[in-house]
């Protein structure tokens, strides 16, 4: 038994017992580029990759043919030892069986030709003239029965691989075979892996396939298999006019009137505008009509939040265009009465919206124009996902804006702030998560926002100005009072650790200068890291000194703020003292670590320190900082003639 188990056991062997690696031959690129993947919703536990294809897996077929043959092994060797005849009798039974099945299966002996040329083709570790051999052979197989056996679910992984690894030629030609079944495939448990890469890899015949789901899209929405199908679509590989004929379905029936010849530049250029396009040259009732069947239908989605729809960028767009539609209307209660109206529909689901484009929009269109009760409520919805949100490009907009207009900071402060700043240790290895720190102490600052993202988030500041009743900046401060308690505490706990990142050293340098209290717990830590001995005898950890980036930190936070390149000049922060820092940066580091610091890496660093003691007469420090650089230690600075020696001395004269 030991044995016969052993022949069906795919595992590979421990790195341990594999012996020497054998040199990888020289592939082929792949034929496609890697599968992109959409947006995944910050409410998602499970990791979903919808681009994954089914190809790759034996199939189901195969291994209920192995589990006979296993079977049949099994029996053999039981019944053996009662009576070999009968063992074998039973065997060539099993084996007659089999082979019965599958000779009544339709298209077998084709089926059969495929899967031993795709049995080759498919493999990774062959050349590319020899998988465009086999794959050609494979062709010659299928060509012309594409549409008798691609809902077959092994033959449709034969399919998905010609169409994967072949050329333009053989992709465009199951195109072509597959006219008129493409929804069928969608919403076809193994097919629908085929249709999305059709899509994919087929860019003439995209529109074609795309035609053939109008009419159907909202049923597809809500299909278990179709739904990813159109996600993908819309998200990753369509351009505006192929976006355009899935939303097409949502604006109703009657909007297909409005449509000029299918196909023709103007409608393209009209369908391009989506919502706004369609609606130029409409008037009264007919804008109405096209705008309750596009609430109706999202409706409908929003109705059904366990079908997954709700998630996708498509629904998305299309009640970003609702809202925006609304928005122009002159009437400005029916306005306000139509917008309620789909904010309650959806106002348990906006979790699941925030990681698109429009989704994001659409949870900050919410914000800015909802009562105090429906801010709340939205605060509510992403309080648990606050972590995932502050990770992702879109969602942190959410929480932005969140901070921007909500004037109930006290709610802000307890549901989203506290929790940022509990993610501290986890947010700042990331870009993102890096900005959603930034924000909470130095907030659409250009030193750490694009143009771009400070114009996404100002687009909601007209309406605040209508909407919220609190001073913009009062508001700010009460943002960063409320968070500055806690990342203070995180960096008097572990700032030089976080400093030694280079990302980290910048929400180090921020919140050090931004934030209000008390920082002498924050300073000392990262000051204790300075006083080690200089230079380190540990290559693993080099003094921090030596680190470019944490250099700029300390020179930055001697000097009380940053350098403006505009101005020439040090704009320095209200809410840090750089003569405290000063002061406690002679009485930690010390003279002898000190001095050598100004011979080695941090001459600049010295020089900020004998600057800012400079502009304090007062200072018992200056003179000690005067008397460590006597003049055989400043003959010993010139002979070596380092990086910034020469600041450093000018900055000595000053003392």
């Amino acid at each position: 038994m030991p044995a016969l188990s052993t022949k069906h056991n795919k595992k590979r062997p421990a790195s341990a017992q594999a012996g020497p690696k054998t040199k990888k031959p020289h592939l082929e690129k792949a034929s496609e580029a890697k599968a992109k993947k959409r947006s995944k919703p910050v409410t998602s536990t499970v990791a979903e990759d919808s681009a994954v294809s089914s190809e790759d897996e034996f199939s189901d077929e195969l291994q209920e043919e192995e589990g006979l043959e296993a079977g049949a092994d099994e029996m053999e060797a039981t019944e053996s030892a009662k009576n070999p005849n009968a063992a074998r009798e039973s065997h060539k039974a099993q084996k007659a069986l089999l082979e019965q099945r599958k000779a009544a299966k339709p298209h077998s002996a084709l089926l059969t030709d495929a899967k031993r040329a795709w049995t080759i083709a498919r493999q990774k570790n062959i050349s590319k003239e020899e998988r465009t051999k086999h794959i050609h052979e494979l062709m010659d197989v299928i060509r012309g029965k594409v549409k008798d056996i691609v809902f077959k679910h092994d033959a449709s992984r034969i399919v998905q691989t010609v169409v994967k690894y072949g050329g333009q030629k053989e992709r465009n030609e199951i195109a072509e075979e597959l006219k008129g079944k493409y929804r069928e495939l969608a919403q076809s448990k193994y097919s629908k892996f085929l249709i999305t890469k059709l899509i994919r890899l087929c860019p003439t015949y995209r529109a074609e396939i795309l035609r053939e789901f109008q009419g159907h899209v909202l049923r597809m929405l809500l299909h278990r298999e179709a739904s990813s199908v159109l996600a993908d679509a819309f998200e990753l590989y369509a351009n505006a006019y192929e976006r355009s004929l899935l939303l097409r379905d949502f604006y109703g029936k009657e909007a297909s009137l409005f449509t000029v010849t299918a196909g023709s530049e103007e409608e393209k250029e009209r369908s391009k505008k989506g919502l706004r396009g369609l609606m130029q040259g409409l008037e009264g009732d007919r804008r109405k009509r096209v705008l309750a069947s596009l609430k109706d239908n999202l409706v409908t989605i929003f109705n059904n939040p366990d079908k997954g729809a709700v998630a996708h960028a498509i629904v998305h767009r299309a009640t970003w265009e609702y809202l925006a539609a609304v928005s122009e209307m002159e009437d400005a209660e029916e306005a306000e009465k139509l917008r309620r109206e789909i904010f309650e529909t959806c106002q348990d689901v906006l979790a699941e919206m925030v990681h698109t484009k429009d989704g994001s929009r659409v949870v900050r269109e919410f914000i800015a124009w909802g009562t105090a009760k429906d801010r709340k409520h939205i605060v509510k919805a992403i309080k648990p996902h606050v972590e995932r949100m502050c990770t992702d490009d879109e969602a942190q907009l959410v929480l932005f804006t969140a901070l921007d207009i909500i004037d109930d900071t006290k709610l802000t402060a307890k549901s989203l702030v506290s929790d940022i700043v509990a993610s501290a240790p986890s947010l700042y290895t990331s870009s993102q998560g890096r900005r959603s720190l930034f924000y909470l102490v130095a907030p659409r600052t250009r030193r750490h926002f694009t143009p771009a993202q400070i114009a996404t988030l100002a687009e909601t500041d007209s309406i605040r100005a209508k909407t919220s009743k609190k001073d913009d900046s009062l508001r700010a401060a009460e943002i960063r009072k409320a968070a500055s308690e806690g990342l203070l505490q995180w960096i008097a706990d572990s700032g030089a650790d976080v400093a030694r990142d280079t990302g980290g050293s910048l929400v180090v340098c921020e919140v050090m200068l931004e934030a209000e209290g008390d920082k002498s717990a924050a300073s000392d830590t990262l000051l204790k890291a300075l006083a080690a001995p200089y230079p380190s005898t540990d290559p693993a950890k080099p003094h921090p000194i030596t680190l470019p980036h944490m250099s700029r930190l300390y020179k930055t936070l001697l000097q009380g703020g940053h350098f403006s390149h505009n101005t020439r000049t040090v704009e320095r922060s209200p809410h840090f003292s750089a003569r405290d820092f000063a002061v406690r940066f002679v009485q930690l580091v010390g003279q002898e670590t000190t001095v050598a610091m100004a011979k080695g890496d941090g001459a600049f660093v010295v020089a900020a320190l004998c600057e800012q003691l400079a502009e304090h007469e007062d200072a018992e420090e200056r003179k000690t900082v005067k008397g460590w650089f006597d003049a055989k230690t400043q003959k010993v600075l010139e002979q070596a003639d380092g990086k910034g020696v020469k600041v450093l001395l000018e900055s000595l004269k000053k003392l």
